[in-house]
């Protein structure tokens, strides 16, 4: 079965559908390359997915454990680069919250398992990836 039915909506915009949940997310080509950038555009989502994907990896771990990291937030930024255009570079800061009591080594078991989500292991070689935790 398919994961997604998207459609091209007209003026650089698509409609993507989760087939299993129902849940749509819409895209526009960014500003820097004739759209409207009023949604995430398609460059975007892959930047988000990887934040996403290794939080969601960290919250495994921290559930399996009972670890507190409810609260965590990130911050990703997509670098762009030309000839071709295409990302080059996608930065992750993780911002974990205030009093999680957590010590060094349950930091380090969460941090590896954020580099092993599989976004992170999907990703070409040549996109950089540099993450930074601010525990």
């Amino acid at each position: 079965m398919a994961t997604a039915e998207i459609i091209y909506t007209g003026e650089l915009r698509t409609t993507a559908t989760h087939l299993k949940s129902g849940t749509v997310i819409e895209t526009d080509a960014p500003v820097d390359n004739n759209g409207k950038g009023e949604r995430f555009s398609p460059t975007d989502l892959v930047a988000a997915a990887l934040g996403s994907c290794m939080l969601t990896i960290m919250g495994i771990k921290a559930r399996d454990n009972n670890w507190p990291i409810d609260g965590t937030k990130i911050s990703v930024t997509k670098i762009m680069g030309t000839e071709p255009r295409r990302i080059t570079g996608i930065n992750v800061i993780f911002d974990m919250p205030a009093g999680h009591g957590l010590g060094d080594k349950e930091k380090t078991i969460l941090e590896r398992a954020a580099h092993t989500c599989p976004v992170a292991q999907s990703i070409h070689p040549d996109i950089k990836q540099d993450i930074t935790f601010n525990w």
